[in-house]
This record gives C-alpha cells, structure tokens and sequence, in this order.
C-alpha cells in the first residue's frame, strides 16, 4: 500500500471513529416525559451520573403546568402536623432549596400560623410540640399581628420560617441549566408508549411518530402519569384528581407584607405569588371544585382534556367570607383573578394529609419509572431515590 493510500486509509478510518463517538456521545439513553419542575430536575440529575437524558414536554414550554399553578409556597414542615415524615422532610430540604435556588427565592414577608379554637385536627400546644420536634422555628406574634385575629376562633397565632418561590425565575433557571448542560429538549411532543421489542430493547415512542431505545424512561407527568401506562399497557397507577382554584388578590394594606395559614382542618392559607406580583388565597373547603379517581377499573381519560372540559366557576366568594371571620381586615381584599389547575394526589394522602413523593419502578416494565412530588421540595427525595436504583439496577451507563 502506497503512502497516499495508507493516509487516505487513516484518515477515513479516523473520521468514522469520530461520527461514531459523537453519534454514542449525544443520542439519549434516559427519555424523561414532562418538563416540570420535576422533569428538568431529574434530567440533570441523571446527566451528572453519566446518562444522556432528554426531556420531553407536551407544551411550548418548560414549567407551565404543576410547577407554575401553585401556591409557590418552599414547605419547612409547618404544614404537615399529622405527617412526621412528611413535615420532617420537608423541614430536612428547606434549607438546601433555598440555598440551590436562591435566585428563586421570595422572602421578605412575615409568614404567620396559626390553630383554629374550633375543627382543628391539632391543639395549639400539639402545634408547637411538633414543631420542636422537627426543628421548625415558631416565635409568638407580636401583639400588633395577634390583634388583626379574632380571638374566639383562633387559639394561637405564631411567626414561621417559610419563604416562597417565583416560578418564572425558576423556569429561566431551569432552561438555562439544561442549555449549559447540553440536554436537549422537545417540546409541543409527548411520550405515548414504553414497550420492549423483540431485541428486548425498550423503546420509547414520541407523539411525533419518532422511537428512542434508551435504558430508562422516567415518567414525570403528573398529572398524565396514567397517559403513559395506558399507551404502554401498564399497570394503572391509584391517582386522585382535583379541580382546583386559587383565588388570586390584593391585600388591603394592614394586612401587606403578611401571609396566614390557618391549621390544621378545613381552613385557608394566604401566600405571595411572585411572578404576577399578587397573592394566592386558597381554602381546603372551596379550592376543590370536584374530584375524579384514576383506579385500574376506570375507564381512563385524559385529565388535562377533561380539565378544559369542566366549567369553572370561581368559590373566591366562599374563601373570603369564611377566612375573614378569623381575619376581619381580609375581607377588604380585592379579587383580581383565578388560577385552575388538576392537582393530583396519592389516594393515600387523605388519612394523615401527608405528602410522600411517588417513586416507583413499573412491575411491568421496570425500565420505566413513575415519578410525582407533592411538594417542590421532594426533588431532593427524588435525588436520593435516582441514587438507590442506579446504584442496584443493571442500567447500562454507556459514556
């Protein structure tokens, strides 16, 4: 073989080399469907461990669902008094999530709590014992902050530790990371199926027709988890849907730079609600409009296409009259608009009003894997669960 020849020879070999490397290097092995809050999270997670996710969403853009229609409330387990676990996660991650999304962060606000005299599933003493429990700050409020409650049906009023979070920060963070991070990103798509061919590949199909073998398939829908199992013939995961309303509003001025939750029972909470510079007012009683089960006898729709469907009325009237008996100056509050949104819980959660995550590996498929936070803060959790299966599964981190 000549010179020439030999270096023609190197040199094609070389460049087929480099195609084949940077082809392995960029196609995805994890498909993640849904570009929440969640979904983005995880993708980096699982970049940072070796594989090559990419996220799938079904809107125009990332967070726009869940992580946007929501009280915007960072939990630090005050929430959470009939729930140890619960309340102690959410007490064990407050810190971090504010120190990881600080830019994100609201918190120049007086965050008060406060136990009802009457239907409340907790004392006032119980209140602050399980609070030092979980190492959860509580102070007395100051005389001027009790005064504006009124003390036949309140039985004691505290200051907290609490912030909030701004989802359009949050968003921009979240695109950003994934632009640095090079994951890429499909939107207006959705992932239909999961299903493993004949090769024993599993392959990932998208709404667009296109098919991705991959290792993994995290399903972080939320609400549409059931979409996926249904377009793959899995097992129905046990969902409970609400139509749910936040009223968004003014405060009157006594009451500015202050938000209330009212334990633990059939009460109401009011939270800032950065991004449209308002605030969330939210009642156990009257954000519920409805509600529907996902069980494996049902007949499953999909919960955004019915969402669309229902008539929504607003119950604003109902949460205002009944939270300003606690707190007569809310009654001066002006309405400005509604937010609606399907929230979607563990059918579990009604007995101790807990807010586990959802982390599961499908029996059927056990490279799909279903994932739902109650609380933004679970992501951490998540963390902790993603480390637990990549550390025991046979998940082929090919770099």
């Amino acid at each position: 073989m000549n010179t020439a020849i030999k270096f023609w020879f190197l040199t094609f070999t070389v460049s087929l080399l480099m195609v084949s490397s940077s082809s392995t290097t960029h196609f995805p092995n994890v498909v993640i469907a849904g570009g929440g809050f969640f979904g983005c999270s995880i993708a980096l997670m699982l970049q940072r461990r070796g594989l090559r996710p990419m996220v799938v969403e079904s809107e125009n853009e990332l967070l726009t669902r869940a992580s946007q229609v929501n009280q915007a409330r960072v939990h630090g387990g005050y929430h959470y008094p009939r729930s140890l676990i619960t309340a102690y996660r959410s007490r064990y991650n407050y810190e971090r999530f504010r120190r990881v999304y600080r830019e994100a962060i609201v918190d120049q606000f007086t965050k008060v709590y406060g136990v009802s005299r009457l239907f409340s599933k907790v004392t006032a003493s119980q209140f602050e014992v399980f609070m030092q429990r979980i190492g959860a700050p509580l102070k007395a409020a100051p005389d001027k902050i009790a005064a504006m409650f009124d003390t036949n049906l309140t039985e004691s009023v505290w200051i907290a530790q609490e912030c909030a979070f701004d989802c359009a920060l949050l968003r921009e963070r979240c695109r950003r990371d994934l632009e640095e991070s090079g994951i890429p990103i499909r939107y207006g798509t959705r992932v239909v199926s999961a299903q493993r061919d004949i090769r024993g590949t599993v392959v990932a199909g998208l709404s667009d027709g296109s098919e991705w073998p991959v290792e993994l398939v995290i399903n972080a829908t939320y609400s549409g988890l059931n979409l996926l199992t249904q377009g793959s013939h899995l097992p129905v995961i046990p969902l409970k849907h609400e139509l749910a309303e936040m009223a968004l509003i003014r405060l009157p001025e006594e009451l500015d730079g202050l938000s209330v939750t009212m334990m633990c029972g059939p009460f109401f909470s009011f939270m800032p609600y950065p991004s449209r510079g308002l605030t969330t007012l939210s009642h156990v009683r009257y954000t519920p409009h409805l509600q529907w089960f996902e069980k494996p006898e049902t007949v499953l729709r999909d919960p955004y296409e019915r969402f669309g469907q229902l008539v929504k009325n607003t119950h604003y009237q109902y949460m205002v009259t009944d939270a300003a008996r606690y707190i007569p100056a809310l009654s001066k509050a002006e309405y400005v608009d509604s937010i609606w949104e399907v929230k979607t819980l563990l059918p579990q959660t009604e007995v101790d009003d807990g807010r586990p995550i959802l982390f599961r590996r499908d029996p059927a498929l056990p490279e799909v894997i279903h994932v739902m936070g109650g609380k933004i803060d679970n992501i951490f959790d998540v963390e902790d669960e993603l480390d637990a299966v990549l550390s025991s599964s046979p998940v082929k981190i090919a770099l």
